[in-house]
This record gives C-alpha cells, sequence and structure tokens, in this order.
C-alpha cells in the first residue's frame, strides 16, 4: 500500500467518531461473556462522544491551534510569492469552477484575492494534486483566481504535492531568500509553517477559515450541550494535533 494512502487510513481510525465505533464494537463482542467489560466500553463510547462535541471543549482545544498565528495585514516589503496550499475539490463542468472549490479551498481563495489586491507586485503559488480528480487543486484555483480578475501570467502551479510535506519540499527551492506569505486556514498554519521552515523558508503566516472567532469570557448552558458541528471542528483540531505530533517525531530522525 502507498504510504500516503497507509497515512490517511490511519489516521481516520484515530478520528474521535471512529474510536467512539471501535468502542462500540468491543462493547457488543464483549455483551455475553464479560458485560463488565462491555459496560466499560460501552460508557467509554458515550463519554468520548460527548466530551468530543460538546462546544467549550472543542472551542478550548482548536483555539490553542488557531492563535499561533495573527492574521495578515500588511509586510513592511514588497511580496514576492503568495503561496496558497491545496485543500480539494470535485470537479463539475456544468458548475463554474469556484463552485467546485471545497470550503477550506474558498476560504484560501478568498485570502488569495484579499492579499494580492495589498501585494500586486506578488506572483501566486498554487498547490495542490488531483488525486481521483481528473484536475489537480492547483489548476482549479488558478482557473478560480482568473476567472476573479487575476492575470494568468502571475500565477505557478505546483500540481503534484500530495500533502503539506511534500507542498514545502517541491515550493522551499523555488522561492528561497524571498518574501513570502503562506495562505493556509488556522488550523493548519502551525504544522504547515514548521514544514517550510525545516526547509529553510520562513514565510509570512496568513490564516484564514477560523473556526472559533473568540471565545466568550462567560459560558452558557449551550457551551454544554452536544452539538455535531463541533464534533467535527473536534476531529479537524485532533487530526491536526495528531499531524503536529508525526511532524515532531519525524524530526527527532532527521
Amino acid at each position: 500500500m502507498d504510504l500516503f494512502v497507509l497515512k490517511k487510513v490511519i489516521s481516520i481510525f484515530l478520528m474521535p467518531i471512529n474510536l467512539v465505533f471501535i468502542l462500540l464494537i468491543l462493547a457488543i463482542i464483549y455483551f455475553k461473556k464479560r458485560p463488565k467489560v462491555s459496560f466499560k466500553y460501552l460508557i467509554s463510547a458515550v463519554l468520548l462522544l460527548l466530551i468530543s462535541s460538546m462546544p467549550i471543549i472543542s472551542d478550548t482545544l482548536m483555539v490553542s491551534i488557531e492563535n499561533n498565528y495573527e492574521a495578515f495585514t500588511r509586510s513592511s516589503k514588497p511580496v514576492d510569492y503568495i503561496v496558497v496550499l491545496g485543500n480539494g475539490h470535485s470537479s463539475n463542468h456544468t458548475l463554474p469552477v469556484t463552485s467546485q472549490l471545497q470550503v477550506a479551498s474558498l476560504q484560501r481563495l478568498v485570502e488569495t484575492l484579499r492579499i494580492y489586491k495589498i501585494h500586486p507586485e506578488a506572483r501566486i503559488i498554487t498547490s495542490g494534486f488531483a488525486g481521483d480528480d481528473p484536475v489537480s487543486n492547483a489548476d482549479i484555483m488558478k482557473q478560480s483566481l482568473v476567472l476573479l480578475g487575476i492575470p494568468g501570467q502571475k500565477i505557478i502551479t505546483e500540481n503534484f504535492p500530495k500533502d503539506t510535506e511534500e507542498e514545502a519540499q517541491l515550493i522551499s527551492p523555488r522561492v528561497q531568500g524571498a518574501n513570502v506569505v503562506l495562505i493556509t486556514n488556522a488550523d493548519h498554519m502551525p504544522r504547515s509553517m514548521k514544514y517550510f521552515q525545516l526547509q529553510g523558508v520562513f514565510p509570512i503566516a496568513a490564516p484564514t477559515g477560523y473556526w472559533v472567532r473568540g471565545l466568550n469570557n462567560e459560558s452558557s448552558w449551550k457551551d454544554y450541550l452536544p452539538s455535531s458541528k463541533k464534533l467535527e471542528q473536534t476531529t479537524v483540531a485532533w487530526y491536526e494535533s495528531l499531524g503536529r505530533l508525526v511532524q515532531w517525531f519525524k524530526t527527532l530522525f532527521n
């Protein structure tokens, strides 16, 4: 099995909702022979689901990741490159390219447009492979930017990186020594910055797509009610936390 696919499969099984399913399956398996053990698995599954979907816990976890970098305002010197990392899309020729982008890609697209208006001297690098799609994410992003008024000759595509680590490895040689702005989602920014820094590139962070836009000083009863949206948020935060742990382990052996 391809290493990239293997990483994705393992990460899927380690996500909160799938861990809940695993615990429930174990509870069923042990129900007749070892009812006490079965009950423990059942309680663990319920608690994990409750904790993962509780707003006050999910928001606290996500804020600790998203608040590592401030939003981009303006660079004190000309920007050479705006690097926008890839995410996802689904090709559908009956839709405009902007409607083919997934939410995170759209968020990065808007941030790219905003920063380009501030620094029109910059060139833009879009990134991301095709996966099972006939068109790469880098190319769909370029088409979207051109549709929204960015000159095509100002945009460079990197069509082959499969993940953030590969994006840093392939893009860094091109931008060494340049003033670079890096665009990705706020939850993904700490890991992305680290990968580029390991390649000797120290970009200016431009986080976007915040899950949490400020925690209230006083919590309310709603903060303790389970929410499917917060379960999704916790899953993203957990995924990024695992990614940063793997990244840390890799640095120990390099």
